[in-house]
């Protein structure tokens, strides 16, 4: 049997995976690497980490699942969204590369919003408004403040486009991916050209376009040695990391979302139409299928909140979880099973890096509300974990009020992995949650991709149908359900109530 290799280029690391035709698991490698933020929102990374993290876990992929390079029918790209990697006429890297969670280009979202028109034009032509961690922000920023770097820039690619570069020496994205950059005419699934006119950006910036399971390029015969691959093996299109996760968890039709805690969190659902909130509060992009969109919120510091919470509060959790040869996190989530839902009116909001969904708003700030001395450290961790989940039910409200229906939420990322959060999420949303067989997420999909795009399955339902089962729910407990009805709304009106107020400590500490 065929195998098919999805490789994730994420934002903490990346993440090989090896799958056989049925969707088995044959061997996984992940390798880790840094962010740089050289200053107040800013944030970056070195495209070459990439590369050398993917010649690692593939090596390492091939060597422990026991794979031939004769076996490996296909190889399929996943990555972090919007980032920007420059190249110049010799194809080397300009600069770092500019990340998703990147706040440095409020004022060229501005500049785009009124080159288009405005921005219900904005949203006209490319289906979303002008949002900093985009892609098209980050290019006229390169172009006002670092001119002489914009003037040697000829290429500009995603980070998954630039590893599908160092792998097969073709410049190519695909219409998922590529709907993040806001350069995309989302309906049509191909550049805008209008919008790339009215900002002065030459098209030849960009690479060239396919669906998500189209053949993109092929190994390069040095690469393929380097890999111990052979020369050749198709590389399809693959997917932005989250349409990746979605097709990775069977979210190829209507009425079912998928909500997943990675350091940022999504919450996405299928539509068979182009599906667009006149509001700009939620993402309208190509879907990883065939001629399907998605709909999609994202909130910035989902999981990465509780990460934050296990870096800077966690160290006694830390040292136990050591001693015991076990997560951290398993610690803290069973500490803030202890307090009460709703952390009794202790809320943490979660906007460490600003938020996208709803309030697209870059200078928001974390924020703990309602301490009192009967607060303990279950509460903090419990509202925590509480408030990355009001910002996905945000999310979900918003999807819903578009008339889109969510009949059943599929878990990913951390919160899919934790019995408490599991449950935690079906009592916020109201919603029957469901696990898979399918953990792997975006690497698992982008194999899959690769093998529909080799011709093992006719297209991507098939494929999903064929490999992902559901393997377990959570229902909601009414008792917590009606704790959380009361408790949610004024989560809301806090953001509401403090939004100058960041703008005050925006002007105080610069940025």
């Amino acid at each position: 049997m065929s195998v098919y290799l999805g490789i994730d280029i994420g934002t903490s690391g990346t993440k090989t995976l090896a799958i056989r035709e049925d969707g088995a698991i044959v061997a996984s490698a992940t390798a880790e690497y840094p962010i740089s933020h050289p200053k107040p929102g800013w944030s970056e990374q070195n495209p070459e980490d990439w590369w050398q993290a993917t010649i690692k876990t593939v090596q390492k992929v091939l060597k422990s699942g026991g794979v031939k390079k004769d076996d490996v029918a296909g190889i399929g790209l996943s990555g972090q969204m919007h980032g920007s990697v420059f190249l110049d006429k010799k194809h080397d890297v300009i600069r770092p590369a500019l990340l998703w969670n990147d706040q440095r280009t409020a004022a060229e979202c501005d500049e785009i919003t009124h080159a288009a028109g405005g921005r219900e034009r904005l949203i006209e032509m490319v289906a979303n408004p002008a949002l900093t961690g985009f892609t098209a922000p980050k290019i006229l920023w390169l172009r006002n403040k670092e001119k002489k770097n914009f003037d040697r820039a000829v290429k500009v690619l995603l980070p998954k486009d630039y590893v599908r570069f160092r792998l097969t020496g073709e410049f190519a994205s695909e219409v998922s991916d590529a709907s993040g950059t806001l350069l995309l005419d989302v309906k049509n699934r191909t550049w805008s050209k209008e919008l790339l006119g009215k900002l002065q950006l030459d098209p030849s910036l960009m690479p060239a376009v396919y669906e998500s399971e189209e053949v993109s390029g092929k190994l390069t015969p040095e690469t393929a040695k380097t890999l111990g691959l052979n020369a050749g093996t198709p590389v399809v299109g693959g997917g932005g990391d989250n349409a990746a996760g979605a097709v990775g968890n069977g979210i190829v039709k209507s009425g079912v979302a998928f909500a997943t805690m990675g350091t940022s969190g999504v919450v996405f659902t299928h539509s068979d139409e182009m599906q667009v909130d006149p509001q700009g509060r939620v993402h309208t992009f190509c879907h990883a299928v065939r001629d399907k969109w998605h709909v999609m919120g994202v909130v910035l510091s989902a999981g990465g909140s509780l990460q934050w919470y296990r870096n800077q509060l966690g160290q006694e959790e830390i040292r136990e979880a050591k001693k015991r040869k076990i997560d951290p996190y398993e610690l803290i989530t069973a500490q803030a099973a202890s307090a009460p839902a709703g952390s009794e009116g202790l809320y943490f909001l979660p906007y460490l890096t600003g938020e996208r969904t709803p309030h697209a708003d870059p200078y928001a700030r974390a924020a703990w509300i309602g301490l009192t001395p009967r607060h303990g450290r279950p509460h903090l961790a419990r509202s925590v974990i509480e408030g990355a989940t009001y910002a996905m039910r945000d999310c979900l409200e918003i999807i819903e009020g578009m008339r889109i229906p969510v009949r059943e939420v599929r878990l990913g990322g951390g919160g899919g992995r934790s019995p408490f959060w599991r449950q935690l999420q079906a009592d916020v949303y109201g919603k029957r949650c469901v696990t898979t067989n399918a953990t792997d997420g975006p690497a698992f999909g982008v194999a899959l991709l690769a093998a529909v795009g080799t011709g093992a399955y006719k297209d991507v339902p098939e494929a999903c149908k064929a490999t992902i089962k559901v393997t377990g729910e959570s229902k909601p407990d009414a008792k917590s359900q009606k704790a959380y009805n009361r408790v949610y709304p004024l989560y809301g009106k806090l953001y509401r109530s403090l939004k100058e107020d960041y703008r005050a400590i925006r002007d105080l500490v610069g940025g």
